[in-house]
């Protein structure tokens, strides 16, 4: 049986205008946590991709990716309704953040993507990929 939005088009495209692409609590959590650490990062670049953690001397980058919109395997749901838009729409997602990761690479830098239930089951397990990232960047530098 297929269940139908309770929600009219123009009241599903305000719910969905309002959803956050930054400062979600996940990248708090992890910007907190590598701060406690005592590294320091930039938040707003001109990067490809629009990092969530720059680190420029380390040439390091980190993402937080969220596991709806970039189809996390353990928690994706794929929407029942209008499909063939949502399937387009991960698609998109997947191959830009392929693209991103390219451009980057070739640019130089290291880049880190966390999904969003990694961070929020073991922050710390982050910070320290991360740390070990960025300071093994700074040495060969």
């Amino acid at each position: 049986m297929s269940r139908t939005d309770v929600l009219s088009p123009e009241q599903r495209s305000l719910c969905m205008s309002r959803i956050r692409g930054r400062d979600t609590k996940p990248e708090i959590i992890l910007r907190r946590a590598v701060w406690r650490a005592g590294l320091r990062y930039r938040l707003r670049s001109k990067l490809g991709g629009k990092p969530d953690l720059v680190f420029p001397a380390a040439r390091v980058v980190v993402f937080v990716d969220g596991c709806q919109w970039h189809c996390c395997p353990d928690h994706f749901v794929r929407p029942k309704s209008n499909t063939d838009f949502w399937d387009r729409k991960f698609e998109k997602n997947r191959a830009r953040d392929k693209a991103v990761n390219a451009l980057l690479k070739k640019q130089g830098w290291r880049v880190l993507r966390f999904w969003e239930h990694d961070l929020e089951k073991n922050c710390q397990a982050a910070v320290r990929r991360i740390l070990r990232t960025v300071n093994a960047s700074s040495e060969s530098v």
